[in-house]
């Protein structure tokens, strides 16, 4: 009798693992992801079936976009931005590609102040959050209750006393460590708090592999800031095994902050289910800097490949240089095909990684794509001051981006991402010396992996493997 049950589920196991292998064929946003849960499934089905019930979908189809379901609101705040769309004659690029991919349009009339590290970012946050006279919405995928975060908590409670409203959102798998009492002191105060037990999405639906990768904060729909940090002391250099954490954040103004609160509120309706369109501000007055922008919000809810599709039309801009620093670089075919393509065509292509390890696989996994861009003539920058946390690109003279997209699968594929990029001179060259002294606290990476130390040698191939299915 027990020899019977053992067979029968060996061989439900191997049934369903033969099922989960047609889906994964199916619906794989890759060949190499469909191939390696393919392979995986059918090797180890044991191993395989549990995982790909957590990891293996690759579009959140259940995803509820405030854009498309109140077009009430994009018409509206579209016809709001007719007078402030920049002049064509104005653009010394084709921005039509990134305005399709975030849906939203290029809007003149705005600045930006880049935040280089956790200090000046929280500082400028928590003054921010004390000028705060209407609402506070505000979003991180990380939210600890460290020294940094209670600051934090402190600073809303302020505001919420003083009568401002303010709503509050984490992702429940990026701060599964944050204690049901933060949310409550905040909710006891007055707070509008979204509380990972009571989201809805995709805890019910073997979707816990989506995260929100966003890190947004809008006040009174006038000023907005978006970038890398977290809230967590390590974003501050506390960590004593990380030391200086390398981040960027940037403080932005101007109409875009209506599209940065529109994706706030994208957010919000999924977890909540609630309307906030009627609740907020969406006439971003226009400022005197006068630069181009747009929002550009990526993730799995997309019909198309939204985030790899803007690295790919940044790099195929790039007539001059394009500049790029991710902590991962484990990218899919069509961006690794475009930094070759640019490198060949002369452009100077440099990507900026961390030399220190944060996560081991991504790390590993990145070595396994070097030598081919490398050959290519792309310079590969590894970061020794610290760990090196920021997403941001910068090509030619004309365009710069700041936000929480990262050059790998995940950020390209099962994230929610956004990022801030601005058409204008000025930015850019705000951008440009930024990277300038991270390059200076950088060594260009020369020796293939033929020649790096055998756990780098024989562990990048495998943790490449992996990464598309991840």
């Amino acid at each position: 009798m027990w020899s019977f049950i053992v067979a029968l589920s060996v061989l439900l196991l191997f049934i369903a693992a033969v099922l989960c292998a047609v889906r994964a064929a199916q619906t794989a946003r890759t060949p190499q992801g469909a191939v390696g849960w393919v392979v995986f499934l059918l090797a180890v089905p044991w191993a395989g079936v549990p995982l790909y019930l957590f990891l293996g979908h690759h579009r959140f189809t259940g995803y509820r976009v405030a854009r498309r379901e109140s077009e009430r609101v994009v018409q509206g705040i579209k016809a709001y931005s007719e007078h402030i769309r920049p002049a064509p004659e104005t653009l010394t690029m084709n921005v039509k590609p990134f305005e399709a991919i975030a849906n939203l349009p290029v809007l003149k009339g705005n600045e930006a102040k880049l935040l280089v590290d956790g200090e000046a970012t929280f500082a400028a946050i928590f003054d921010a959050i004390d000028a705060a006279q209407e609402y506070i919405l505000i979003q991180f995928y990380i939210v600890r209750a460290d020294d940094l975060g209670l600051r934090l908590q402190a600073k809303l409670i302020e505001a919420a006393k003083r009568g401002v409203k303010v709503r509050f959102m984490t992702d429940a798998v990026g701060s599964y460590h944050l204690p049901n009492s933060y949310y409550e002191d905040m909710r006891d105060a007055g707070i509008d708090v979204v509380m990972p037990s009571d989201q809805r999405g995709p805890k019910y639906r073997f979707q816990l592999n989506y995260r929100n990768h966003r890190k947004t904060v809008v006040i009174d729909g006038t000023t907005g800031f978006i970038g890398g940090h977290n809230v967590g002391d390590e974003y501050l250099g506390l960590d004593p095994k990380f030391g200086r954490w390398r981040d960027t954040h940037m403080r932005i103004s101007g109409p875009i902050v209506s599209q940065l609160q529109l994706i706030f509120v994208e957010d919000w309706h999924w977890a909540r289910d609630e309307d906030l369109l009627d609740a907020l501000n969406w006439a971003a007055p226009d400022v005197e800097d006068n630069a181009n922008a747009v929002i550009v919000a990526t993730g799995p809810g997309d019909t198309t490949e939204t985030g790899s599709m803007m690295f790919f039309s940044a790099i195929a801009a790039a007539q001059e240089r394009i500049w790029l620093a991710s902590p991962y670089f484990v990218p899919d075919i069509d961006v690794m095909t475009a930094l070759t393509n640019a490198a060949m065509r002369g452009v100077d292509v440099r990507l900026l990684v961390p030399d220190v390890i944060d996560h081991k696989m991504p790390w590993l996994a990145a070595f396994a794509y070097f030598d081919e861009i490398m050959e290519a003539g792309v310079k590969v920058h590894r970061y020794t001051d610290g760990f090196m946390h920021q997403k941001a690109f910068v090509v030619d003279h004309t365009l710069a981006a700041v936000g929480t997209t990262n050059l790998d699968n995940r950020s390209f594929r099962l994230n929610f991402e956004a990022m801030a990029l601005f058409f204008d001179a000025d930015i850019a060259a705000d951008v440009d010396e930024m990277f300038q002294v991270d390059f200076e606290n950088s060594y260009e990476l020369v020796k293939p992996l033929a020649l790096q130390s055998a756990f780098v040698r024989y562990g990048a191939p495998l943790a490449r493997l992996v990464s598309p299915i991840l």
